[in-house]
């Protein structure tokens, strides 16, 4: 009987150690990639891969998401700010599809289940997309 007991402890102490090394692998790839979207911003040049990187950030929200009306408002707040990047590439400014972009990441933010982290991420960035706004004409 104290055999058994000391196995089952055991075998219970090796799937909690197991469960917490899975849980810990995400979460340090997270991190990294939280400090290299981080360094991004601190470099030069941010300001014209600004787009890319909303992009970026979405893309790594969505792969956290639960399914349904969170993917779909990250679907489309991807699918406006596309619109928006091919008409700035042919030098068209349209302040309509900004307005558009930002309202989409808006619901991104306020409706959607996200980590307090990622809604920072987020908050940020809808935060740089109402300053390029303001500011366009002397983005660089």
């Amino acid at each position: 009987m104290k055999r058994t007991l000391i196995t089952l402890a055991s075998a219970g102490l090796m799937l909690f150690g197991t469960t917490a090394i899975m849980q810990a692998a995400p979460q340090d790839r997270d991190s990294s990639w939280y400090q290299e979207r981080e360094t991004f911003y601190h470099g030069e040049g941010w300001h014209m891969h600004m787009f890319q990187r909303v992009r970026d950030d979405l893309d790594h929200v969505q792969t956290s998401i639960f399914r349904g009306g969170d993917e779909y408002r990250i679907a489309r707040t991807k699918e406006e700010l596309n619109d928006l990047q091919s008409d700035l590439a042919a030098h068209r400014y349209q302040q309509p599809k900004l307005d558009e972009v930002i309202g989409s990441l808006q619901r991104v933010v306020a409706d959607n289940r996200l980590t307090p982290r990622d809604r920072d991420v987020l908050s940020d960035d809808l935060s740089r997309l109402r300053d390029y706004r303001e500011h366009h004409a002397n983005w660089r």
